[in-house]
């Protein structure tokens, strides 16, 4: 965002119209007044940005939004409450704390989902013993099953066997598979105590 020539002293000081004038014009649509004012407050705004920001490309991006927003909002420009140069200044100011805030936003959320993520060692600890226990049930309630209905759960659900396979491996026919699996399966609903 390097001006086209060297910036004149801002309100048309070098012979060119005043920057309210300017901004008249960019509020009928005039490109050709867009240009003249965008070489005029270009400098500053960007000098705005890198005093706020610290960052040359940052500040670059923050003057290009800028002058994008005096383009858009140019008919809002209320010479009563301001020079011309201080509003499109405020503009500049504006957009460059917003991208303050919203850097440090994301750094606060970085932040918050790291310590989020952060396992404690007693959460490792808990976990284990859960799983533990859960085994300890698991077998507890296989143990309470006829042998049929214990190998035909093991086969499938440990071993991924669908029934049909089950019934070939313990030689049995089909159905007598599907009625021991489906006993079995509510003996361990009701041992391990899950709610339907």
């Amino acid at each position: 965002m390097r001006p086209r020539r060297a910036a004149p002293p801002y309100g048309g000081h070098d012979g060119g119209p005043p920057l309210e004038s300017l901004l008249d014009r960019v509020a009928h649509g005039d490109r050709a007044a867009f240009e003249e004012l965008y070489e005029q407050v270009a400098p500053a705004m960007y000098g705005v940005g890198l005093r706020v920001l610290r960052d040359p490309a940052q500040a670059e991006e923050v003057a290009q939004e800028a002058l994008v927003e005096v383009w858009r909002a140019a008919a809002r420009f209320d010479a009563r409450r301001g020079s011309a140069l201080s509003w499109m200044m405020t503009i500049a100011h504006h957009r460059a704390v917003d991208r303050v805030r919203a850097a440090q936003a994301a750094t606060d959320r970085e932040d918050r989902v790291a310590r989020l993520e952060v396992r404690r060692p007693y959460d490792d600890v808990v976990e284990s013993v859960e799983l533990t226990l859960d085994r300890e049930r698991l077998r507890r309630c296989l143990a309470g099953l006829t042998e049929l209905q214990r190998e035909s759960v093991t086969y499938a659900y440990y071993g991924g066997y669908s029934y049909r396979e089950v019934a070939e491996l313990l030689k049995v026919p089909l159905a007598t598979v599907k009625t021991r699996m489906r006993d079995g399966l509510i003996r361990m609903r009701d041992c391990l105590g899950v709610e339907r």
